[in-house]
């Protein structure tokens, strides 16, 4: 048999091996990550909910999801341990890297507006001229009416 026959057969063999492969890394590394868990980590479950380890046994965990709630949920549940800042800037808010001297954001809007006790207060005159307006509305109706009139076919029938 000729070997340029059989080259598509290898490489196709080739590249399953190598997904296989970066499979069964990953699988080892979760593996791993989750015999690793010891009591008071926080963890993330895989439908996204994050607790505190109580006790690990050979197929479950014991998590703590709030202040005196406990749930067994299974080894292989557990997506993610976290490690402690992480779990408290996620859980609790804490992020360290924030001042408490930043940026104060006000109740209202008083302080963007600037000095409202300055006597000098530009006033916009919102009222219409009814000269002005007038002649473009009636420009503009006539005009609507004659595009109208222009669009009738000879099936159309006036509907009022």
């Amino acid at each position: 048999m000729d070997i340029l026959t059989l080259l598509p057969f290898i490489v196709l063999i080739g590249a399953m091996f190598l997904m296989t492969r970066s499979a069964k890394k990953k699988q080892a590394a979760a593996a791993q990550m989750r015999n690793e868990m010891q009591p008071g980590t926080g963890v993330r479950t895989i439908g996204g909910m994050y607790a505190t380890v109580k006790e690990v046994h050979d197929d479950t965990v014991l998590l703590e999801v709030a202040p005196g709630v406990h749930a067994i949920y299974a080894k292989n549940s557990i997506g993610a341990v976290l490690d402690d800042a992480e779990y408290n800037r996620i859980v609790h808010g804490d992020d360290p890297e924030l001042d408490a001297e930043g940026t104060v954001v006000p109740d209202d809007a008083s302080s963007l507006t600037g000095d409202s006790d300055s006597a000098e207060v530009a006033k916009i005159d919102l009222a219409k001229d009814e000269a002005d307006d007038a002649e473009p509305e009636d420009a503009a109706a006539e005009d609507a009416k004659k595009a109208k009139d222009e669009s009738k076919t000879d099936g159309d029938a006036d509907s009022k």
